[in-house]
């Protein structure tokens, strides 16, 4: 499976997610689509950026926008964060990495001095076409909810 591009429509993919629900990207024509790729739940980052996507989420419904957040985390631990956090968007379980892959978003990364494969941060705006919009990689979490809300209004 290819990449994504800038510009270009996202291969169609389906996955397991929050809410005993399946997300297919083909059921989703007609509406922008937010995917964010954090590393870990209940982590402080994570943690921040999930409220800040859940305290702007009237304005992205106002412009016709579903979010939906990936990790590898599992359906359980995801069911419990987004519980936790109370979002109003569902997380998508992407253990396989088959998403990761799709986006690209598997980078090597350092902690503690050791190598190890992870989510790098980052967000993709699709539009209601399905088509590639906007990308952020290696995202900092302050402030970013704010940039991807502007981005969708300016489309």
């Amino acid at each position: 499976m290819s990449s994504v591009e800038l510009n270009q429509p996202v291969p169609d993919f389906q996955a397991e997610a929050t809410g005993e629900i399946t997300v297919r990207l083909q059921d989703l024509k007609g509406k922008n689509i937010v995917i964010y790729f954090y590393p870990k739940d209940n982590t402080p980052g994570c943690t921040t950026e999930g409220q800040d996507f859940r305290d702007r989420m009237d304005s992205f419904e106002e412009l016709d926008t579903v979010i939906y957040g990936v990790s590898r985390d599992g359906l359980r631990a995801h069911e419990n964060f987004r519980a936790k956090y109370d979002f109003p968007f569902h997380l998508i379980s992407d253990k396989d990495e088959t998403l990761c892959q799709l986006f690209g978003v598997i980078k090597l990364k350092k902690l503690y001095g050791k190598e190890h494969l992870g989510i790098e941060r980052s967000t993709f705006l699709i539009d209601k076409e399905g088509v590639l919009r906007k990308e952020w990689r290696g995202v900092k979490v302050k402030g970013h909810a704010d940039e991807v809300l502007e981005a969708t209004r300016a489309l």
